[in-house]
């Protein structure tokens, strides 16, 4: 059964994505144009998109008065002025291809509020030399209209903002055909109206040292193309790609962003991460799930546009026999949680259109996982709500409150008001492909866990207050409660005991 794994995840512009999605259209008249400029065949509310890799904003032609010229003429000219400049100098980068002397470890070192303009055609390259471009401690780095590429951080690394730096605002600019990941993330780090592309892990690790990233923003980018060294192939199981992977995040604003065609999942936030929105983007055709919510906590996901992902890894496993529900928004030991302290104290999906992928959602949760668990593979972290793994043990874990506060839960899970659309000839499956889901496996390990048998799965179908309501689906869905082999029919959904999706509508065609 699906056991999730620890990646070390180690991740402006005004908004130029907008997405209001409606529920229950119909018809394409009123439907804004989608991300190929044309609007969606079933009513799927797409608008103008994040297309920032083909058509990137110019920076300026111009060194600004204050600015340091740096001369791309000059090997090494970024890092020697920086480091021979006070804090909050302006760098303007002049047309050309910019280098760093060839060494592995030679980088630019911001100081405190430094600020990196790049003229149009300004592009730093690490050459396939050099590890990382910008590193250090600093804070309030600005980096604006630079190409940064050809960078190789090692896996789990990233080349912009290596050291997790807190405060960067990242604007305009394109990381891309790096590897590791492209940038990385701290404390209310701002990206915006950015491409990341093409790195060979992730776009962008939002991971610092000691867990205190709060206050991320990521607004109107494009992410495509990520993963391209395969890091699953390469290590299976390690659960360490996608387009961007966020851990022990409090606190994102995820919003108008274009995330596409990344090997992997789209968006995977993974362990402790908590008060998420998650609102506007369009994600297609990523070859995993969309999003992923796993071991964590109280998320708003609405207003998305979400096509034609999960067509490879949902594939995969049926081909294999596999009948699991791997779905394309996944909500994995992930729920809401009203003593955890966030904008809201659910996860609520809502007014998302999810059209022609590999499945629908899926809220699982594994018996055997938990605070303590050799199952749990985010090795040494526990639920926000206990904290000290050693005090998730026998006996104590078998009584209150311990037996509740040592799982991650998926609880209190809203989905209402999204419009589902499948038509098998389009995502060209033969296997079980238009699946919702609310399930949990059979508890067996280790021998001293409270939670054997079936008692987790009768609380994550029953009692963990996870409700479907008034949807609306179009095509050959079918329902998974429970456990995976409990498969039902759109009236058995919804009869007793499990009481899903009251005042939803169920169609096999559009306007059927």
């Amino acid at each position: 059964m699906v056991i999730k794994r620890l990646h070390r995840a180690l991740p402006t512009a005004p908004l130029v994505l907008v997405l209001l999605a409606a529920t229950g259209c119909t018809s394409t008249s009123d439907a804004p144009a989608g991300p190929t400029g044309t609007s969606s065949p079933s009513g799927a509310p797409a608008t103008s998109v994040a297309r920032v890799c083909a058509e990137p904003a110019a920076g300026p032609a111009q060194a600004p008065a204050d600015a340091v010229t740096v001369d791309p003429a000059v090997v090494g000219d970024l890092a020697e002025k920086t480091k021979s400049s006070p804090p909050n100098t302006t760098f303007w980068l002049r047309p050309g291809e910019h280098r760093l002397e060839p060494d592995r470890y030679a980088q630019v070192m911001p100081k405190e509020g430094d600020r990196y303009l790049g003229a149009p055609g300004a592009v730093l390259d690490g050459r396939k030399t050099n590890q990382y471009a910008f590193g250090g401690t600093a804070r309030d780095v600005t980096i604006r209209y630079l190409t940064v590429e050809r960078f190789v951080a090692p896996n789990n690394e990233g080349v912009v903002n290596h050291d997790m730096a807190d405060g960067w605002v990242i604007e305009h600019t394109k990381i891309q055909y790096n590897s590791g990941a492209g940038l990385m993330a701290g404390a209310r780090q701002q990206v915006r109206a950015s491409c990341l592309r093409s790195n060979g892990q992730y776009g962008m690790n939002a991971y610092k040292t000691g867990d205190s990233i709060r206050g991320l923003v990521v607004e109107g980018n494009e992410i495509v193309g990520n993963n391209t060294d395969d890091w699953e192939r390469r290590q299976p199981g390690c659960g360490c790609t996608g387009g961007i992977k966020f851990w022990a995040v409090n606190g994102a604003d995820i919003r108008g962003n274009w995330v596409h065609d990344n090997r992997g999942a789209g968006l995977w936030a993974d362990n402790n991460n908590n008060d998420f929105r998650i609102e506007g983007n369009v994600l297609e055709a990523n070859d995993g799930a969309a999003l992923m919510y796993e071991t964590s906590y109280n998320a708003v996901i609405r207003n998305n546009t979400i096509r034609r992902n999960n067509w490879v890894e949902g594939r995969k496993y049926a081909d294999r026999g596999d009948d699991f529900p791997y779905a394309t928004i996944y909500v994995s030991e992930a729920g809401g949680e009203p003593r955890v302290r966030a904008r809201t104290d659910k996860i609520e999906i809502y007014r998302n259109v999810l059209e022609n992928n590999w499945s629908g959602i899926t809220l699982w949760e594994n018996a055997d996982r938990f605070c303590n668990s050799p199952a749990n593979t985010s090795t040494g972290y526990c639920t926000l709500l206990v904290k000290d793994t050693g005090r998730c043990a026998r006996p104590a874990i078998a009584t209150a409150p311990l037996y509740a506060d040592c799982r991650w839960k998926t609880q209190r899970v809203d989905i209402h008001g999204n419009r589902f659309v499948l038509d098998a000839s389009v995502v060209k499956c033969t296997a079980e492909c238009g699946r919702m889901a609310v399930l949990a496996n059979y508890g067996t390990y280790p021998d001293w866990s409270p939670y054997q048998g079936k008692r987790v799965a009768e609380a994550i179908t029953l009692e963990q207050h996870n409700r479907w309501h008034d949807n609306a689906y179009v095509g050959p869905w079918e329902f998974v409660a429970h456990d995976p082999g409990r498969k039902l029919d759109s009236g058995q959904w919804q009869a007793t005991p499990y009481g899903q999706d009251a005042g939803s509508t169920f169609a096999l065609r559009a306007g059927g």
